[in-house]
């Protein structure tokens, strides 16, 4: 299941005057079980990106293969793809809509026409996959629970749709700091268990740091940086002039490097960072 993009253009309203040019000439491969973390600013063209990924889109002009498989062929079906690529859009739980969760997260299952049995084993699954108890939750309204939970029922609907390819679009966006942690928690599980690739869209550096193996920054439609957390966040300048950062704690490890600590640059998480002054701490 590698995604490959080749020379990928994305024009919303072309040759009008409102003509803006979202994708510019981009081309990457992302491989079988991964964890990519992309990032830019606001208009940087990640989230137009990701819906070339399951054809939600149509590229202005290039390709794009799914298992070697060009989903941008006029008439190419794409419901084989989808049920490959799930995507789960920014504050998804307000797509939430059935009277019950295991209604609501049954709802993709359904459509791919299973049976009973198996749509029920997929419910419990995926409800597990994300921390939800299935008798304590499965009856109740999904709009009568908090907002992290929320969030999480509707991850479990995508889920349960047993992608090879999972999509997050800014699944941390509006949690306070536990909702924040619990939610990544569960998708590095999922990640860790499942053999599957995922493309998690983030601002949050923080986040980032924790979870993904590799990054792509995107700025003005095209891919400026892509590499490992140690590669990119090491590119300070470059980020911060397209209006990014790096993780907190990397700009205390700078400081204290400048100061002449002895310590590795290499730190972007707090846990490492921990790690490290306790060394030094000892050695001292």
């Amino acid at each position: 299941m590698s995604i490959k993009i080749e020379n990928l253009t994305h024009v919303y309203m072309p040759k009008t005057p409102f003509e803006k040019k979202a994708i510019d000439d981009v081309s990457l491969e992302i491989k079988q079980g991964e964890f990519v973390a992309l990032i830019g600013h606001t208009g940087s063209g990640k989230s137009t990106l990701i819906q070339h990924i399951n054809g939600l889109l149509k590229p202005t002009s290039g390709s794009l293969l799914i298992d070697d498989i060009d989903i941008t062929m006029k008439k190419m079906k794409l419901t084989n793809i989808r049920k490959k690529v799930g995507l789960v859009f920014q504050y998804p739980e307000y797509q939430l809509f059935e009277e019950t969760i295991e209604k609501d997260i049954a709802f993709g299952p359904k459509n791919l026409g299973l049976d009973n049995d198996e749509i029920n084993k997929r419910v419990q699954r995926a409800m597990k996959i994300v921390g939800l108890d299935y008798e304590e939750y499965k009856d109740k309204s999904p709009f009568e629970i908090s907002g992290g939970q929320k969030r999480r029922v509707a991850i479990a609907g995508v889920v349960a749709m047993e992608p090879k390819i999972l999509i997050l679009d800014e699944p941390t966006a509006g949690l306070d700091p536990k909702g924040r942690d619990d939610i990544l928690s569960k998708i590095v599980e999922l990640y860790k268990q499942n053999d599957m690739t995922i493309i998690l869209v983030s601002h949050s550096m923080e986040d980032v740091a924790k979870v993904a193996n590799r990054i792509i920054v995107m700025d003005s439609g095209k891919c400026i940086l892509d590499g490992t957390p140690e590669k990119i966040f090491k590119e300070i300048e470059i980020l911060e002039s397209v209006g990014l950062a790096v993780p907190q704690v990397t700009y205390l490890i700078r400081e204290l490097r400048n100061k002449g600590f002895n310590i590795s640059e290499d730190i972007f998480t707090l846990e490492k960072a921990k790690q490290e002054l306790l060394k030094i701490l000892k050695k001292n």
